[in-house]
């Protein structure tokens, strides 16, 4: 066998070896590990000796610890940027480590062993309690009680919904790879943006192209849909950007279609009316009525602010172009909205760029985190990565011990994936008082610098870092010794509180004074400046909510009551409950939900969990109040929301560690007081979504 760097890797690994990793390696690599897992878990099962936790419950976890780690380094990789022989390599692998994690809730022998174990006749901690409590209700929930044909059906299942979502996922990123559009008038983008503009040229310089390349990249697509004058520009790659993946040979409409089927299917096995009512029994929501009945009480609450700014919006072009203008288009609503912000409060978001140097803002971030958590943060030198743009850090504390690290992968690339996210490849687990380091990254795809210019971020990709960078902190924080309950491995609608709370330095002033410097100058951003960014904080807030609420609604109903042969075509489905949620009619060829990568792209991922985002946002507009009103910058607070949600993984109930913190229960007040909708204004009768 080749020297295998993935051989190489160990539960608690404190240096992957990124640079080294090639296609060669997957396919071998995975499958020693494989072999490994399998003859591990099988000497649990044949385990004669009286049980104990370390022994069942403990072992289980050592048993696949290693593979864990490998096959998150590959899916990684697979992600950011993979050869075509490296994507190849993983494609035939994942089938076997999908089947592999499948039957390990179907091993009767296994249960058999974990359900001996008497957990009352034995001290554990309340960590170990509640691991071996919910261990073996998420084996009953995988199958484990189910006859033999059964399990069989589930694990073929299983193995099917691995194998398309991760087509799923591929489809998505060629085809936005896919598309460009080659613009050789400079007139043309009028409108946008003389940095993006640029970058438009720098990537068409590097494909030998004259002219300038747009593509459907983030950072692209948002400053063309954005500020482009050229009407039919915008309307352009608008219908790219929202019928991506729908054409041959990366059309995941079937694909769609087949993991909603299959996610029935597997609902059905076990006993469940529906895929969302299986999912939500293990997160803080419980059971889709209660999703629903969330998602539909904002939806009534928001409605009447959402009428009204779209109402206004109309005006406003009317305005502009008269009072025989034209109803607005999807891709007239950012264009109009930009301008409107503009003329409400003098607020151009454009102009905020040059204070937002990226190096700046992660200064100014680790310095926030100093100053809440007592973290110092600091180059990782000679660190191994996965491509030359990537940085790597490390995470100490006020005495110098290493608590994590951590790697950061900002800028768009050929063949990444869109998107922001983290990743918490290596969880350090703390045994007695030694913790080996927690290890993480960061991917997004942000403004990258062009020419001599650092890479100059808007302010909604601030807010993504901060908001990453709140999931890492989750991560690296964990104080947890049990890995399944450790860090960032806690139920979907309480996952994303400790992103979402940190965003809400990125609009405060005195924050802002620690990152907010201008590129060449060094100055602060003008206290007006400041002023008009926190006025328009609000600005069309009821639309932007209204946008999460229409892909809750999707989410939910597609996986509650959707069936293809009462309702129709998946796609003209989910556009037909998009429509009530949008300022406009959406196009016949909207198809957004062939590239919604939160549903698709994983066996579960956020599917019937979208709803999340919400319920997490209340969370954290609830939770910071505390911060709000005991101080932005308070380390008497700061250590409060590490110790107490931070660093406890889902080692307790999360209602339990929020209440905890916050000294109640969360409320919905403070979300609409943040959003300016804690009035309703007058709205249209109908405030139900109707199917």
């Amino acid at each position: 066998m080749i020297d295998n760097p993935l051989l190489s890797l160990t539960a608690g690994v404190e240096r992957i070896p990124f640079d080294a990793i090639t296609a060669e390696h997957v396919e071998t690599g995975l499958d020693a590990l494989l072999a490994e897992a399998q003859a591990s878990v099988a000497a649990i099962e044949c385990d004669a000796t009286s049980p104990s936790y370390e022994s069942t419950f403990g072992a289980l976890e050592q048993a696949i610890a290693r593979l864990n780690v490998a096959f998150g380094v590959i899916q990684h990789i697979e992600s950011v940027g993979a050869t075509d022989a490296f994507r190849e390599a993983f494609n035939r692998v994942q089938p076997r480590i999908t089947a592999f994690y499948a039957k390990i809730p179907l091993s009767a022998a296994l249960f058999a062993r974990l359900s001996a174990f008497d957990s009352k006749s034995t001290p554990l901690t309340s960590a170990q309690e509640r691991h071996v409590t919910l261990a073996l209700r998420d084996f009953v929930r995988n199958g484990a009680s189910l006859g033999e044909e059964a399990k069989t059906a589930l694990l073929a299942i299983d193995v099917a919904l691995g194998e398309r979502a991760t087509r799923y996922a591929q489809n998505a990123i060629d085809a936005s790879n896919s598309w460009e559009w080659v613009v050789s008038d400079r007139q043309a983008l009028a409108g946008i943006p003389e940095d993006a503009v640029n970058a438009m040229a720098e990537n068409a310089r590097s494909k030998g192209v004259p002219g300038y390349r747009l593509t459907l990249a983030s950072p692209v697509y948002l400053a063309v849909i954005t500020y482009a004058q050229d009407r039919h520009l915008r309307e352009r790659i608008y219908r790219a950007y929202n019928t991506s993946a729908t054409v041959a040979p990366n059309d995941n409409r079937p694909l769609i279609r087949e993991i909603l089927a299959l996610r029935a299917q597997r609902a059905g096995v076990l006993g469940y009316a529906n895929f969302a009512d299986y999912v939500l029994e293990e997160r803080m929501a419980k059971d889709s009525a209660r999703a629903l009945s969330f998602v539909e009480e904002i939806h009534r609450r928001a409605k009447g602010h959402f009428e009204r700014e779209c109402r206004e919006l109309q005006e406003f072009r009317r305005e502009v172009e008269g009072p025989n203008a034209p109803a607005l288009e999807p891709w007239d609503v950012p264009f109009f909205a930009d301008k409107l912000n503009k003329a409400r409060y003098e607020f151009d978001e454009e102009a905020l760029r040059p204070y937002f140097a990226i190096e700046s803002v992660l200064l100014g971030m680790f310095e926030i985190a100093k100053r809440l958590y007592g973290v110092g943060v600091s180059a990782w030198k000679d660190a191994p990565v996965w491509h030359p743009a990537v940085q790597g850090y490390e995470m100490r504390s006020r005495e110098g011990t290493l608590i994590g690290r951590f790697y950061l992968d900002l800028f768009p690339r050929e063949r990444k994936r869109d998107g922001a996210w983290m990743h918490g490849l290596v969880q350090g687990l703390v045994q007695g008082s030694d913790r080996g380091p927690h290890l993480g990254l960061i991917v997004g795809n942000m403004t990258a610098p062009v020419g001599s210019k650092p890479a100059l971020l808007t302010r909604r990709e601030v807010e993504t870092l901060f908001h990453e960078f709140g999931h890492l902190l989750h991560h690296c924080f964990s104080e947890v010794h049990i890995r399944s309950l450790a860090g960032t491995n806690v139920p979907t609608d309480f996952v994303e509180l400790p992103s979402m709370i940190m965003e809400n330095w990125v609009w405060d002033e005195a924050a802002l004074d620690l990152f907010a410097r201008h590129y060449e100058t060094g100055e602060p951003i003008a206290r007006e400046w400041i002023a008009r960014m926190l006025r328009s904080r609000k600005f069309r807030a009821a639309s932007a909510l209204m946008r999460q609420l229409g892909f809750a609604s999707v989410d939910l109903y597609l996986h509650t009551t959707y069936n293809e042969a009462k309702d129709g075509d998946v796609t003209l489905y989910a556009r037909g409950l998009m429509n009530a949620f949008a300022a406009t009619a959406l196009p016949p060829d909207y198809a957004m939900i062939a590239s919604f990568l939160h549903l698709f792209s994983d066996p579960v991922g956020y599917a019937a969990g979208y709803y999340s985002y919400l319920w997490s946002e209340q969370l954290a507009a609830d939770a910071f109040q505390r911060f709000r009103d005991e101080g932005l910058f308070s380390a008497e607070v700061g250590n409060a929301f590490r110790n107490e949600i931070l660093s406890r993984g889902n080692s307790a109930d999360p209602l339990a560690l929020y209440t905890k913190f916050t000294g109640h229960e969360p409320s919905l007040a403070p979300l609409f007081e943040k959003l300016g909708m804690d009035e309703e204004p007058a709205r249209s009768e109908s405030t139900m979504l109707t199917i």
